[in-house]
């Protein structure tokens, strides 16, 4: 059994099925993990879904901000941005299982010595740590008032972690952090118009996993969201973003042997503005 972690997909169907061929995916034994996103400016958002929901217990999928996205329009909370392409999957007549699927899934995932979230974790946060945190959202979504938090899910405060935070405030911390953050201060107060590479960050800002004393440093870290920044290969962490959906590649790590597999994705240049 292999398992591979699939950086941010955006409804790039075809474009991860050439991918896993290329891996050599057994969809008997093999396991996937997706980095978060598999909806949103690319083309097949619903089959991107429909794919992993029929994998069951041999995938697992954490939340990114696109994903939450998709959450609140299907709602009716908020209405598409200029460049989503959300339409295919709400107007598909499987649309009501495969939205009540997405809100079942986890804002972070760690087995066999990986944990994997779609943004980052704020410098306080270990990963035992984050993981508690990651089911207070998990429930919030999950449960009864899920729409009443996804009301109250979209702000950019508060924008540093206390631990005495309740409610809707820390939900909505864990969120940002979990599924939006790209840069910190030392101290964790996050910081979310910066969109390019970790190159001309606001002074006083960094990337969040060379914040000082992370608490998680001694983990091994995947994730996304950061297409900009591209594939990131380190000891402590991975970024498996590497841009597909605007004509770069689509990118997975056999976690076994730490082997990349990657797919050039240039038929889908210019369908897509970052962010």
């Amino acid at each position: 059994m292999a398992t591979l972690a699939i950086g941010d997909v955006q409804g790039c169907y075809d474009q991860l099925m050439r991918l896993l061929e290329r891996a050599g995916y057994d969809e008997r034994r093999d396991v996937l993990w997706f980095v978060g996103d598999l909806v949103n400016r690319g083309p097949q958002s619903a089959q991107v879904v429909r794919f992993a929901k029929s994998l069951g217990e041999r995938q697992a999928t954490v939340l990114g901000n696109h994903d939450l996205a998709l959450l609140v329009v299907a709602e009716g909370i908020k209405k598409p941005h200029r460049g989503d392409t959300f339409d295919e999957l709400l107007s598909a007549p499987d649309r009501d299982e495969l939205i009540a699927w997405l809100r079942r899934q986890k804002m972070m995932h760690a087995a066999g010595g990986y944990a994997m979230v779609h943004a980052g974790l704020l410098p306080q946060w270990n990963v035992p740590r984050a993981l508690d945190l990651a089911r207070e959202v998990e429930t919030a979504l999950q449960g009864p008032g899920y729409r009443e938090f996804l009301k109250n899910m979209y702000g950019n405060e508060p924008a540093q972690w206390r631990d005495d935070l309740a409610g809707y405030d820390r939900l909505r911390v864990i969120v940002n952090a979990m599924s939006r953050m790209r840069l910190v201060t030392p101290a964790g107060k996050m910081e979310f118009s910066h969109r390019t590479g970790p190159v001309n960050v606001p002074a006083g800002y960094l990337p969040w996993y060379d914040a000082p004393g992370r608490a998680s440093r001694g983990d091994h870290i995947l994730f996304g969201h950061w297409a900009a920044l591209g594939l990131l290969d380190r000891k402590d962490v991975v970024c498996l973003d590497s841009g597909c959906v605007w004509g770069r590649t689509l990118s997975a790590l056999r976690l076994e042997d730490r082997r990349f597999f990657q797919l050039d994705c240039p038929e889908l240049e210019g369908m897509a503005a970052e962010g």
